[in-house]
């Protein structure tokens, strides 16, 4: 081969290698569209046993469960992030949501309800089984522009129940029509579906079956039930959030973003164990509020949450 054909071949070959480094390069470095520039992942406190449920009310304080100690946490972000315990015997509650008239709306599977706490602490128990059988133990929750509650059901066993196995031997998706006190069975064809949220528009609803690993879509119809199914993403979660551009957020080994075609577009690494859940909080709806094993974490977003 002739040497300055050689010295072509080899010095076209390095640009094209430089190039990829280049473009890796600048990749790694791209500043995200999602996160806040500069921000980072700020630790709150690691004082608890397992927290989940986060939930945001009006003006943007966070309530979230501390579910193996059974008591409920209030996070106020505008004030210099004061942390207190907002309730003790919480019936075991897990995932939260407030309903538009401020009251805490509870998955406390001590008993496998839901509950209502109002603003000034009283409970009122909504709902207290299926078709006169106890529930798995309600999971996570989300509540319709309408007021309908919908809810994730999975057998986890726990110490403090009596029961060794569960009265309704399917792990389903169910909701509870405003002002009702009967479930009505969605989906009976999930493993164990954990993770929920809806569209704030109340047409979609989307479900994590955690032991599938798999992320469903739904189309919600005008009487509250679900059609038209679709795989959204092949990939559990154990909790999720929606921001404004329509993104999905879910939890489990930190935090993976999908946009709303289903394309990965980001990775949030948290340093624990196991992220339990999510939401947005704070004045904006701008922060990104994480629980996760023993820890609580915050995150400064450009984008903001829906609810």
């Amino acid at each position: 081969m002739p040497k300055n054909y050689l010295m072509n071949f080899f010095h076209g070959f390095l640009l094209f290698s430089l190039s990829f480094t280049v473009v890796d390069t600048l990749a790694q470095i791209r500043p995200s569209k999602l996160i806040a520039e500069g921000a980072s992942l700020q630790q709150v406190s690691k004082q608890f046993k397992f927290t989940e449920g986060p939930a945001v009310d009006k003006k943007g304080n966070i309530f979230f469960t501390d579910q193996p100690n059974d008591k409920i946490w209030k996070y106020e972000y505008d004030i210099n992030g004061k942390l207190s315990l907002y309730m003790e015997k919480t019936g075991r509650s897990n995932g939260l949501y407030f309903d538009k008239k401020g009251n805490l709306i509870a998955c406390a599977d001590e008993k496998n309800e839901l509950w209502s706490i109002s603003p000034k602490g009283s409970v009122t128990v909504l709902m207290d089984g299926f078709e006169g059988k106890k529930l798995n133990g309600p999971n996570d929750l989300w509540i319709s522009p309408k007021g309908a509650i919908y809810f994730t059901d999975p057998y986890y066993q726990r110490d403090y129940w009596e029961r060794k196995k569960p009265d309704i031997v399917k792990q389903n998706v169910y909701f509870l029509p405003k002002g009702k006190k009967e479930p009505i069975l969605l989906d009976d064809d999930l493993k164990q579906p954990n993770g929920i949220v809806g569209t704030p528009d109340g047409k979609y609803l989307y479900v994590a079956d955690i032991r599938d690993q798999k992320t469903y879509k739904y189309e919600i119809n005008r009487n509250g039930s679900l059609s038209n199914r679709q795989l959204f993403v092949s990939q559990g979660s154990d909790g999720m959030a929606l921001d404004e551009q329509g993104n999905l957020y879910l939890s489990g080994r930190g935090i993976t973003i999908y946009d709303p075609k289903g394309t990965k577009i980001e990775t949030i690494a948290v340093p624990s164990n196991w992220v339990g859940n999510l939401c947005f909080g704070g004045k904006n709806r701008n922060i990104l509020f994480i629980t996760a094993s023993e820890s609580i974490y915050t995150l400064q977003m450009q984008v903001k949450g829906v609810e």
